[in-house]
This record gives structure tokens, sequence and C-alpha cells, in this order.
């Protein structure tokens, strides 16, 4: 009996050291596999959270690609409209002078009527330059005979720009626009503040909501006109005052390629004379010649178009004076400018190719020549260099 008690009391002694170690073992297994549990569950999140950020950044790109094209689909729905109606005049056009020419069959009575029709028709197109001789003020029977003298009033900018003044009444303020793309414009309170050395202190700034493209600006009324950056034929009418965007239009035709071709930054070149607001480009179905288009200042409206004989080819320039074109030329290297091209819309019959009118004591290029009818001046943009050229005229033949 005492053996069998010695027995029993040894067993938990020698079976307990054993029993510990399984459970420790235990434990630190149930710890290795919660600590895989747990970098398993860890790297699934992170690959959770970084498909999100995919996601988020894909759906952004998305977004961004949508408004784009709706907004270039709007950009396109009006010029189609435009072009549309464009295209509509024409075929109206082409469809009475169809029935006119379908005609021509009949009967010698008829033959008669047509002679009547004819000279109808001739009346009718006589009464319309007659209207549009009083539209655009007959009175103006001037012409440029030369340049004279030259300025360099100031050397500020960039190669390519446009300054201006407004040719409305008692309109002082001088425009400064720097760059073919910008929306800044730098408003000076006169030509003397202008002038002075610090430019930035004494300038007003007036931002744009849209930058313009090119160096064919205008200021006119109070307004500022230009053709909008990224658009192909868009024109904003900014109020100078409130500045906020009056009013835009679509010009037909214009914006495929330069306007000039020594100026390839301005597809669509604005201008004031006396008769107001001008568009001048160019259009691939008329072989690169300079199309020149009347636009009513008030409306935005197209009032009337001109294909010229003046070429686009090594010009660089362009101004309006008194219903006249003037194409300014010169050598794609930069030499001497030079009027060679001169279109009067009022005298079509005698527009023609002339002795170059050369640009005095001068040699380099314009990115931009304005006529001011105010002042009787042009003002130009020459590598950087802010000119005023004074010039003499003669009556109109």
């Amino acid at each position: 009996m005492g053996v069998l008690q010695v027995q029993l009391l040894l067993v938990p002694f020698l079976t307990s050291p054993l029993g510990a170690g399984q459970y420790l073992m235990q434990d630190a297994a149930l710890m290795s596999y919660m600590d895989r549990r747990f970098l398993s569950l860890e790297k699934r999140l992170e690959k959770c959270n970084q498909d999100i950020l995919e996601y988020v950044d894909e759906f952004r790109d998305f977004s961004k690609m949508v408004l784009s094209r709706l907004a270039r689909l709007n950009s396109y729905k009006a010029e189609v409209k435009s072009e549309v109606q464009n295209l509509l005049t024409r075929i109206e056009r082409a469809q009475r002078d169809i029935d006119y020419f379908g005609s021509v069959t009949d009967s010698n009575p008829c033959v008669e009527v047509h002679e009547d029709l004819v000279k109808q028709q001739l009346l009718e197109e006589a009464e319309g330059k007659k209207k549009l001789k009083l539209m655009l003020n007959a009175s103006c029977d001037h012409m440029l005979a030369g340049i004279k003298s030259l300025k360099i009033v100031k050397k500020t900018g960039d190669k390519y720009g446009s300054w201006m003044k407004d040719p409305g009444k008692k309109h002082t303020k001088i425009y400064l626009l720097n760059g073919s793309v910008n929306n800044v414009i730098l408003e000076f309170a006169n030509i003397m503040t202008f002038m002075e050395n610090n430019q930035t202190r004494s300038a007003r700034r007036v931002t744009l909501p849209f930058p313009w493209e090119g160096t064919g600006q205008v200021v006119y009324q109070g307004f500022l006109f230009y053709h909008r950056y990224g658009s192909l034929n868009e024109i904003i009418k900014f109020n100078m005052q409130s500045r906020k965007v009056a009013d835009q239009m679509l010009l037909p035709g214009a914006g495929r390629i330069p306007a000039y071709q020594l100026s390839p930054h301005t597809k669509i070149d604005l201008a004031i004379d006396e008769q107001g607001l001008w568009a001048i480009h160019a259009e691939p179905e008329t072989g690169g010649n300079i199309v020149i288009t009347k636009i009513n200042h008030i409306t935005v409206a197209v009032e009337h178009t001109w294909d010229t004989p003046c070429s686009s080819r090594d010009a660089e320039a362009a101004f309006m004076a008194c219903n006249t074109l003037y194409v300014v030329y010169n050598s794609p290297s930069g030499g001497t400018s030079r009027i060679q091209c001169i279109y009067d819309v009022l005298d079509a019959v005698n527009t023609y190719e002339i002795p170059p009118l050369h640009f005095p004591k001068r040699q380099g290029s314009h990115s931009t020549i304005h006529y001011n009818p105010k002042e009787k001046q042009l003002f130009a943009w020459g590598d950087g260099s802010q000119i005023i050229y004074k010039f003499h005229t003669q009556q109109k033949v």
C-alpha cells in the first residue's frame, strides 16, 4: 500500500513540466497563426485602399475628358449653326439664279420680260451699292499716299503684342496687350503715363475671362474685341468698364489658316476705321487671299464680306483706313516693311498691286499695325517696340 501511494505521488510530479511545455507550444502556434491572419488582412485592406484611389483618379480623368468633350461639342454646335445659316443663304441665292436661267428657253415675249428682269436686277444692284456707300459713309474720300515719319514710343514686352487707344470720343487711355496668348491687359491713364519707366505700378490690370489668340485685338467704344484662344473663329466682345463679356460671335470661314503668312499666330485680325469694326482673315477657298468682313460693333453681326485679290503670302500685317484695306509685306527673315496691295471696298474695280509704299528708317518686322481714325496715325508693334507712324494722304481718284 505504501509503494502504491508513492507511485501516485510521483505521477503528477513527472508529468507536470511536459504538460506546461505543450501549452506553451500551443500558445506560440496560436499567436503565429493570428499574426499571419492579421498580416493577410492588412495587405488586403491596403490593396483595397489602393484600388479605391486608382478608381477615384480614373473617374476624375474621365470626368475631365467628358466635360472637355461637352464644351467642344457646344462650340461646334454654335459653329455648325452659323455655317448652316450661311449655306442656306447661298442656296437661296443660287436657287434664284437657277429660276432665272431656267426660263431662258421660253418664247420671245418672255425674252422681253427677262430683259425687264435684267434691268430690274441692275437697278437693284445699283441701289444696293448706293445703300452700301451710304452705310460706309462715302464722304470718306482720302487714301494713304505714303508713310512720312515714325516715333518709337517705348520698348517693352515680347516680340509679339499690340497696343492701342480707343478712337471713341474723349478716350485718352492706352492699352497694352503683351504676347500672342495672354489674358491680362495693362491699362494706362494716358500716353505720358505709359511712357514712364515703371509700367506695372502705374497701370491698371484687367483680367479677361478667356485668353486672346494672336495680336488682332482692338478697343472701340469702351469694348475690347478679340479672337478667343482655343476656338476656331469665336470673337469676344468684352466690356472694359464692367469687366464682363457683353457678346460673342462666330466669324464664318475664318480661323483655319493664318491671316498673314509671316504672322502665323494671328488667325483673325480685327481693325477699326472711320466706319467702325472690321475683321481681316484668309481662307483656303480663296487660295490664301485675304478676306475682309464688316461687323456691326453693337450687335456683333456680319454686315458684308469681300474677297480681295491681296495675297497673304509674305504678308505680316494689314489695316483698314477709310473703307480701304492696306496689306503690309516683308521678307521672311525681316527687312523693310512695305504696303504693296490696296483694296477699296467701294471701288474694287480700281484695286490692284501698287508700287511699294515703304515704312521709313527701320529694319525688322511688325506683329500688328492698327489705324487710329481719330488721330490719323498707325499704332504698330515691332519686335517688342511700340511705334507710331504718321502718314500723308491724297484724294481718291
